[in-house]
């Protein structure tokens, strides 16, 4: 017996399937807390239409329920139609991922399972009545409930609190099967969410790495695999912010989190390094699917025990480290891809006019805020979001903004991704952010060489970080947010006097500092645009307060090379005094370079 909707067009949140014995004991004090919760349950005294077939009403019932109970009692094999439900019930939870929790009220889930106890002389007496392909189908779905987790009620405790503890875990459930994204946050993603679904059924892969700078997206995309698959598996988990969780509240206390979810058993405290038995074996016995997002230390992946999953669990790691993903055994990892411009600019659409495409008027200023983005859905949100309603003015005068300065909401998601940089990743970052960023990656690896022991290995690290990249292989680059966000740092410590900065590219400050003779030992480099001042005469003395200088680099654009020879300012080397080691390297005649020599 079970429950039921007039014409079952209601969307149920719950099918409730048991026998006659517990409808006004067990069952009916099932129902009522579930009705307590404002759950909506399929139930046939309450919805089944008088005149209305069973069987038809039943299954139309299960198909409009997200979650199905079953309180298997003793009796509850000797029914015809409950064995039909189960069947329908199974049937949709292999092709559809219904969920399913089974009850086993005073019987033992193994006897389910191996079709034993009352329920073995039930099949016996149906095997004499029914037709065989029948009675297969009902032995197949029943014994594949007893293989489900569920809630095993004895005499241990009282059914108010075997009740609460159902109640608690259809609550969980139905949470943890909603969808949580929405349609606008999935643009552009179907093609690299097919391809990770296809990882997701192959039987060697089972740590999967979802690597990418902060706000590309890779919390999304592993939420759209999650939704997709959690259905399949007995247990599930979406732990998001892992590293800020940590520092919060310890490794120790969310590791006994989420032990508790997967297990079902509150306050678990484990206070030692590795988990102990029972639990290993318990986390055995389950496959489980969890992801782990925002991971900045390979340990957290082994201290969260997933190594003790059950055969077939999977594990989704999201992290800026690609080496933290490498030294957490991931079997495989996804550089998670930034979006095209034609999704750019529909996302961007969709925070900025709730449409798909830009206003007329306003699609060349989108562009140029989508070129900017550079294809992170973080900044299409945050800058769509902060445009909506305002007028074209408005949208003119955020895009000069954005020249100098990136939006508080997206600086300190950026920003955070330089935290646990060593003094020699920081450095390097700078330098890229201040001055190197478009060179050649072999001019980059040898001026950072003369500055930095293992200054190749820091720029292998920051790519890892994704704080720096390569185009074609051959050139370094980074995001322009994060550009900004290195020169802002430089900025923040010498707002009012540049001379203090140690390091100085904006040409009206490298003007001031050189013409003026304001130079400090704060200053560890220089870059200058030559075609954005006038006749620049270096005096004799310009740099001889500048102890800590390594490195200067003039240079003209190249459309304004014609008339430009580096040459003529380099004999001005002669009648300038130089910091000890420095000195004019030629890395090609669009610049002129003095280094250090080392």
């Amino acid at each position: 017996m079970a429950s039921s909707s007039s014409s079952c067009s209601t969307k149920h949140q719950v099918f409730l399937s048991f026998r006659g014995e517990t409808r006004f004991n067990f069952t009916a004090h099932l129902l009522k807390a579930l009705k307590d919760k404002a759950l909506n349950v399929f139930f046939d005294e309450d919805t089944l239409e008088t005149g209305e077939q069973l069987l038809p009403a039943l299954s139309q019932g299960i198909a409009a329920s997200n979650l199905s109970i079953i309180v298997l009692s003793k009796d509850f094999a000797s029914s015809k139609s409950c064995l039909a439900e189960v069947s329908d019930i199974m049937d949709r939870n292999r092709s559809e991922g219904h969920i399913v929790l089974p009850i086993f009220y005073h019987v033992d889930p193994s006897n389910v399972r191996n079709l034993g106890g009352s329920f073995k002389t039930s099949f016996e007496d149906h095997e004499s009545r029914r037709p065989t392909d029948e009675v297969k189908r009902w032995t197949d779905a029943f014994a594949k409930v007893g293989k489900l987790k569920g809630i095993h009620i004895q005499d241990n405790k009282s059914e108010t609190e075997y009740i609460q503890d159902i109640v608690d875990d259809v609550t969980r459930k139905l949470m943890n099967s909603a969808p949580r994204i929405t349609s606008e946050k999935l643009v552009g993603i179907d093609d690299q969410k097919k391809m990770l679904l296809g990882l997701i059924e192959q039987a060697d892969i089972r740590v999967i790495g979802f690597w990418g700078m902060g706000g590309i997206g890779k919390t999304i995309l592993a939420n759209a695999v999650f939704e997709e698959v959690s259905p399949k598996f007995e247990c599930r988990l979406f732990l998001k912010d892992v590293s800020e969780k940590i520092k919060k509240q310890g490794d120790e206390s969310l590791r006994n989190e989420l032990l508790s979810k997967l297990l079902d058993e509150k306050e678990i405290c484990i206070d030692t390094p590795s988990i102990s038995y029972p639990y290993q074996d318990r986390l055995n016995n389950i496959k489980v699917l969890l992801v782990l997002d925002d991971v900045s230390d390979p340990d957290q992946i082994d201290f969260m025990g997933v190594k003790y999953f059950g055969p077939g669990s999977k594990i989704i790691v999201t992290s800026r480290d690609r080496q933290v993903l490498r030294n957490g055994r991931a079997n495989h990892i996804h550089e998670v891809k930034k979006l095209n411009k034609n999704d750019s600019l529909q996302l961007f659409s969709t925070f900025a006019f709730k449409l798909l495409n830009p206003v007329a008027d306003f699609q060349d200023l989108s562009c140029k805020f989508v070129e900017y983005a550079q294809g992170s859905p973080l900044a299409l949100k945050v800058l769509g979001s902060n445009l909506y309603t305002k007028s074209k003015k408005e949208w003119e005068s955020e895009v000069d903004k954005l020249k100098q300065y990136v939006e508080p909401k997206i600086s300190q998601i950026l920003k955070s991704s330089l935290d646990g940089l060593g003094e020699l990743e920081k450095n390097i970052f700078l330098d890229v952010a201040c001055f190197l960023k478009g060179e050649k990656m072999d001019i980059v690896e040898k001026i950072l060489s003369n500055y930095y022991m293992g200054a190749m290995c820091g720029i292998r690290n920051l790519v890892d970080k994704c704080l720096l990249d390569s185009i074609d292989g051959y050139h370094i680059c980074m995001h322009d947010m994060l550009e900004e966000i290195g020169k802002d740092i430089v900025r923040q410590k010498c707002k009012e006097n540049p001379g203090k900065c140690s390091r100085i590219w904006f040409p009206k400050d490298v003007d001031q500092v050189l013409r003026y003779n304001q130079g400090t030992v704060s200053i560890e480099g220089i870059k200058l645009d030559m075609s954005q001042i006038d006749k620049l005469q270096l005096c004799p003395s310009v740099f001889e307060n500048m102890f800590n200088l390594r490195y200067i680099y003039f240079y003209k654009p190249e459309i304004e090379k014609e008339d430009w020879n580096p040459k003529l300012l380099a004999n001005q080397v002669d009648s300038v005094s130089l910091p000890n080691k420095l000195r004019w390297k030629n890395f090609g005649m669009k610049m002129i370079i003095w280094t250090l020599l080392i």
